[in-house]
């Protein structure tokens, strides 16, 4: 099957992507499929595995598997009904499964594995579900990051594939012949693609609906105040930034300060995803704040006369098309191949997406994005008690600017470079399998272990 924008760009609630917005899909699918049958349950079972178990209470995994079981979905559940859904399973000792079925179940039921680690994937968790003695449905899911879940034994079907896009590609080669050969832009070939499902209004409306929901999460950020959950006592830093960039810079337009605004909106982001906000996960939540922070750069700085609205749709058009390129040659797991497969891939995404709407060429657009990730290549993702604060919330402020470089470097060449987009994106692939498990989101080496948490 086509993976579309909208696949790609979903909107969620943080802290992660893999640990908070998979399991609760993965959950929710589960008792989905039991169907009539659910009425009948008596018993759930649900087990989390590997990177899942070792950090799943920094990120919310308990609380995301409580609230899936319930029924809900990321997209649509919203922080307050999170806290008041998961108050109630806490104090009565009972999950409604598909918020029909009361069972006896709370978080402390969830068995977590920590030295086990399924061969498929790092984050794995099993649901089973009782009647009695007899088993209704059991099942194991992967979240492979980015919120894509698969459930083991399943394969695509013929009947599945959807319908045909025009342009399929699942490399950087494939998309720039494309290109070439149609004399489109990236953004181009990827909103043909789009086009095969749905009418271009509903595309626009759509990808604008993204760029609202991170507008949302960036002022829901700034009005939160004190300490950031979860026990590292790390203080919110967005709202004071505001504030003393008003001072320096009252009409928000100095280019002199733009680091500064890019940097504020990565923060926010990322300081509301710490709190379990609702976010766009872009490529990840993680890594979430990267793409709208080059965005605001994009549309405040880079190209402030044109129409917003267009930048907003060409840029994310871009950005995802190399996301396409990046997850069917390799991962945005943090658990599977490290934070180059996070920050590194959002850092690739956003600085393609800026050079696209500087109206770079297709190879340009290549360049800028292989520039970003070659440069974060063995990033490893160990969060400190983890939780997605230190170093996650600076180091998406950081590949922000390393993104807004990577596209300067790119449009000052003329789009040829000696490593492709393509190497790159493999050799983050076999960096990450070589790459130790204690430096894979388990918050078992690296910053973790070496800094003491208070």
């Amino acid at each position: 099957m086509a993976i579309g924008v909208f696949d790609l760009f979903t909107v969620g609630i943080g802290p992660s992507s893999s640990h908070t917005v998979g399991p609760m899909k993965a959950a929710a699918d589960f008792v989905g499929r039991l169907g009539p049958t659910v009425l009948t349950a008596d018993r759930i079972e649900a087990s989390l595995y590997g990177s899942l178990a070792a950090t799943g209470r920094g990120h919310g995994t308990l609380r995301a598997v409580l609230l899936g079981l319930e029924g809900c979905q990321p997209e649509t559940v919203l922080p307050l009904e999170i806290d008041e859904r998961t108050a109630a399973i806490e104090r009565d000792g009972r999950v409604r499964l598909a918020g029909l079925r009361p069972v006896p179940f709370r978080s402390a039921a969830i068995d977590l594995q920590l030295q086990t680690q399924l061969p498929r994937h790092s984050n794995a968790m099993r649901f089973a579900a009782y009647s009695g003695d007899a088993l209704l449905d059991e099942a194991i899911y992967y979240s492979i990051g980015g919120g894509f879940i698969e459930r083991d034994g399943d394969l695509p079907s013929p009947d599945s594939a959807g319908d045909p896009i025009p342009f399929p590609f699942m490399t950087s080669e494939e998309l720039l012949g494309h290109c070439a050969r149609e004399g489109m832009g990236v953004a181009d070939v990827m909103l043909r693609n789009e086009l095969a499902t749905r009418d271009e209004s509903a595309v626009r409306s759509g990808i604008l609906h993204l760029r609202d929901v991170m507008d949302a999460c960036v002022e829901s950020s700034l009005t939160r105040v004190g300490e950031l959950p979860g026990g590292l006592n790390v203080r919110r830093r967005a709202p004071g930034w505001r504030a003393r960039l008003a001072g320096a810079d009252p009409t928000g337009t100095d280019p002199a300060f733009w680091q500064e605004h890019v940097n504020l909106v990565a923060l926010a982001v990322n300081e509301e995803n710490a709190s379990g906000g609702r976010m766009v996960t872009a490529p990840t939540n993680g890594a979430a704040g990267i793409v709208p922070a080059v965005l605001y750069y994009a549309t405040h700085y880079a190209a402030p006369a044109t129409d917003t609205d267009d930048v907003t749709v060409r840029y994310l058009l871009a950005a995802a098309a190399i996301e396409v390129v990046i997850k069917a040659q390799a991962s945005i797991s943090g658990a599977e191949v490290g934070c180059q497969g996070e920050v590194g891939s959002a850092s690739s995404m956003a600085a393609a997406g800026l050079t696209e709407v500087l109206g770079g060429t297709p190879e340009q657009v290549e360049n800028a994005a292989e520039i970003a990730m070659e440069h974060h290549l063995g990033l490893t993702c160990d969060p400190i008690g983890g939780l997605v604060q230190i170093p996650c919330i600076e180091r998406n402020a950081i590949a922000a600017s390393q993104a807004i470089n990577a596209a300067k470097m790119a449009l000052w060449g003329d789009g040829s470079h000696h490593v492709s987009l393509d190497e790159v994106i493999v050799t983050m692939r076999e960096t990450g399998r070589d790459m130790d498990r204690k430096y894979k989101e388990t918050a078992l080496g690296g910053l973790a272990v070496n800094v003491v948490e208070c």
